[in-house]
């Protein structure tokens, strides 16, 4: 098993709506902050356990984070416009959502 990539730098580039990831083993991706809150790895996004994920109300199209805290050596907390802040976004929640589809 291989170390996870960290990232050499997080860009929260609010004009485009995007986060830009740069790793440090070279790779980049970006993704869309409405993607990033709805793919939110708090429980009250993803659920508890193996269940089905819980209803959710729609995204706004025009959602922004606001703020981004270091968690540790290993994730980032969010803070959105909509209020949400409690899912912990790591390095490897990080580099699969900014992989592209």
């Amino acid at each position: 098993m291989t170390a996870p990539a960290w990232p050499a730098r997080l860009t929260f580039r609010a004009g485009a709506q995007e986060l830009l990831a740069e790793f440090d083993d070279g790779k980049t991706g970006r993704v869309a902050y409405k993607r990033l809150r709805e793919e939110s790895p708090s429980a009250e996004v993803q659920g508890h356990g193996r269940g089905p994920k819980p209803p959710q109300a729609p995204v706004p199209g025009d959602i922004r984070v606001l703020k981004a805290e270091p968690v540790g050596r290993y994730a980032v907390r969010l803070f959105f416009s909509d209020g949400h802040s409690s899912g912990l976004y790591t390095w490897n929640i990080l580099r699969a959502l900014t992989a592209g589809d």
